[in-house]
């Protein structure tokens, strides 16, 4: 009887995470429909860039970094969720993260894989993005920044590839072969990407031990990724990036904002794939008390980084933090100090700000607030030079940015949701066979209860105490 209801739970996750996979709805359609013309357009402009230099944009040689950059370092950060919810939930044990581990791991790949185009973008020639392989130098903290992207993507495409293999080998198995070319190239891809699995012993130990080896091989990658990135800033003589913080600061602010993205997708598929089974509101809960810490340490980071500049308004730190403070990027500041910093901390800190819904809205605050705060990092101190360009047009003076960079940052910003829908419609978005060992885990310690209340009672029994 055991082994009937666990049988049948085992198929409930398997026909759960695969539903989405069997047919395109007509929302999915439109949807796709509405982010492909919005990548169209962002290519266009991406063409009109190329075709006549970064002049079309807002750039100039004050800010010459802007939209593009500032966009970089947001995608950077973002893509910490998938080493906090799976690696370091996966290192401690935390057997609840088992039905979010996948959708934290590909928000991961897709935000290194769109981060890591927007410094292309940025340059007036990408065609000679290779001179700064061919010849870099080994002290610039840019080549340190592409090294250690380049790995971080090749390790967390990894990471999200091996927990895959025994999903494919089910989707491989039960999918349903028709005359169509697309389902004839599903069986294919899910064939090609098993590698061959059967669920052997031995295929299985050697999955966990590989498994286990890039957990902890990913966690110290990840936090040098946004270190090095942190670097770019830090080790330039510029009024506001003069900071030994920076590389922690950076690293809290990227998983600060990099969980509460997962939330916000553990949030879209519960809704949109019907996994309320899975994503309980207990697991919300549990991320939400992890995104209020991250939150405090962002906060303790964030005063440091303005508090100690502040406290001595030294004449060039003391321009910028005056026009942050109570210039043109006043409002803007504040704004992201009260409203995405403080704001949360207080209604997380209250178990019903923990809830889906208000939780969720939180954290479209903080994501949008993450992405806020880079503009605020790299263009009001790119405004503020130590050396002023003496006899330039007034224009220089400020900064906004126009038609052409909106276009392309919404064109890749769209691709990173391309590419999501279709991840999702072709492959589960839980990994079924983790969700299915925390239900074997589960059953067992509560037969292991059971047995251990039996044995109770039949002891209570003998020695002549009344049991009701």
């Amino acid at each position: 009887m055991e082994n009937n209801i666990i049988s049948y739970e085992l198929d409930d996750v398997r026909e759960d995470s695969l539903r989405p996979t069997h047919k395109w709805g007509r929302s999915t359609k439109i949807w796709l429909s509405i982010l492909c013309t919005i990548a169209a357009w962002g290519l266009f402009a991406f063409i009109f860039q190329l075709r006549n230099g970064l002049g079309v944009t807002a750039m100039r040689n004050y800010v010459s970094w802007g939209l593009y950059i500032s966009t970089f370092v947001f995608f950077i950060g973002i893509s910490h969720s998938g080493t906090l919810v799976s690696a370091i939930l996966r290192i401690t044990k935390q057997e609840w993260r088992r039905p979010i581990t996948r959708s934290a791991e590909l928000l991961t790949f897709v935000s290194l894989l769109f981060g890591g185009i927007m410094p292309i973008i940025d340059l007036g020639r990408p065609d000679r993005i290779l001179n700064l392989i061919i010849f870099g130098r080994v002290q610039s903290p840019l080549l340190w920044d592409v090294i250690s992207i380049m790995t971080y993507f090749t390790g967390s495409t990894v990471f999200l590839y091996l927990p895959m293999i025994p999903d494919m080998a089910l989707c491989r198995d039960r999918l349903t072969i028709t005359k169509t070319r697309f389902d004839k190239f599903r069986k294919w891809l899910y064939t090609f990407m098993a590698i061959g699995w059967t669920g052997t012993k031995n295929q299985w130990h050697m999955l966990e031990k590989v498994m286990n080896i890039m957990t902890i091989v990913i966690i110290p990658v990840a936090v040098s990724v946004h270190t090095v990135v942190s670097y770019i800033f830090a080790m330039t003589l510029r009024p506001g990036w003069d900071s030994t913080v920076f590389g922690p600061y950076f690293v809290a602010g990227a998983l600060y904002s990099g969980s509460a993205g997962v939330i916000l997708g553990m949030a879209f598929f519960r809704k949109a794939y019907h996994l309320e089974k899975y994503m309980t509101p207990r697991h919300f809960d549990l991320m939400g008390r992890i995104v209020l810490a991250l939150t405090l340490i962002y906060a303790y980071l964030n005063l440091n980084e303005y508090w100690i500049p502040a406290y001595k308004m030294a004449t060039h730190e003391g321009v910028l933090l005056k026009d942050l403070f109570f210039g043109s990027y006043s409002g803007v500041f504040w704004t992201l100090q009260f409203g995405t910093v403080l704001l949360p901390i207080i209604i997380m800190a209250i178990p019903k700000g923990r809830q889906i819904l208000p939780l969720s809205i939180t954290c479209i605050v903080i994501v949008i607030g993450a992405w806020v705060k880079r503009y605020i990092i790299v263009v009001p101190t790119l405004l503020h030079p130590y050396m002023p360009i003496q006899e330039v047009p007034a224009d220089w003076s400020s900064y906004f940015p126009n038609w052409v960079e909106w276009s392309v940052t919404m064109g890749c910003l769209s691709g990173i949701f391309i590419v999501i829908t279709l991840f999702s419609k072709l492959f589960p978005m839980m990994a079924v066979w983790e969700v299915e060992e925390g239900v074997e885990i589960e059953h067992d310690k509560q037969m292991a209860i059971d047995i251990r209340k039996k044995r109770e009672v039949e002891k209570l029994a003998k020695s002549g105490v009344s049991v009701n």
